[in-house]
This record gives structure tokens, C-alpha cells and sequence, in this order.
């Protein structure tokens, strides 16, 4: 497993996350997860609220691939990794409650993202490069 530093972390914190899947039949999808955080050093969590086209494709056995991008300091990351699905236990319900007391729904499941790889996103000469 790949480790989060401390700059990715503040990243992830301060700055909106994408998520993409793909489906079983090879359709691409991605999408905003505004509950995207980090759960320990290896692992982002986030909440699946709608249900909609990234649940089905996680179910579907998809990886994931998560976004982070901070436009004024022209930095990101790209980080890869297998879901895990949670829509029980203490994981869960810490993190349905979470999203009670922002003003949202309880969510479908949270997922639990467990990172495989992380890549740089910053422009030059390490674009696109694996960096844990």
C-alpha cells in the first residue's frame, strides 16, 4: 500500500475529489464526493449517498480512481485503489452520523478506498508519474 503525506492530506481536506469507475460493460464514469476524507495513512473514505452510477460500478467490481487538484498552487494527485464497502458496523454508522449533522441524508454505504498506488498530477516533467 502507498502512503498519504502530510500535503496530500491538507489536499484532500481543502479541495474538492473526483472519483472515477467504470462499469462492467466498460463505461467510465466520473463524479464529486464532497464527504471524500482521509481515514488513516493508507485508506480515503467517503460516503455513497445516491446510490447512482459510482455505487453500481464499486458493486460491480470496479477500482476506483481519485482526483485532487489544488488550481492555485498547480499541484494534485491521483491515487488507485480497491473499494471496500461498508453499509454496517461502527465504520458506518460514524460516518452516517457525520453526514446527519452536515444537513444530508443517511448514506447507502460508506466506502472505504484502500490505496494502491498514487500518482503526481503537477504539471512538468513528473505529470502522470507513480509516486507511491
Amino acid at each position: 500500500m502507498s502512503q498519504l503525506t502530510k500535503e496530500m492530506k491538507e489536499m484532500i481536506r481543502s479541495q474538492q475529489c473526483f472519483h472515477a469507475t467504470i462499469s462492467k460493460d466498460g463505461i467510465p464514469n466520473n463524479a464529486p464526493k464532497r464527504s471524500t476524507r482521509v481515514f488513516n495513512d493508507e485508506t480515503l473514505i467517503f460516503t455513497e449517498g445516491t446510490g447512482g452510477r459510482t455505487y453500481q460500478n464499486i458493486l460491480d467490481g470496479s477500482k476506483v480512481v481519485t482526483a485532487v487538484v489544488n488550481t492555485e498552487i498547480m499541484d494534485g494527485y491521483r491515487f488507485i485503489g480497491n473499494p471496500e464497502v461498508l453499509t454496517n458496523g461502527e465504520i458506518y454508522e460514524k460516518t452516517a452520523e457525520m453526514s446527519l449533522k452536515a444537513g444530508m441524508p443517511k448514506p447507502k454505504a460508506a466506502i472505504l478506498l484502500n490505496i494502491e498506488e498514487i500518482h503526481s498530477l503537477k504539471p512538468g516533467p513528473m505529470a502522470g508519474k507513480k509516486i507511491g
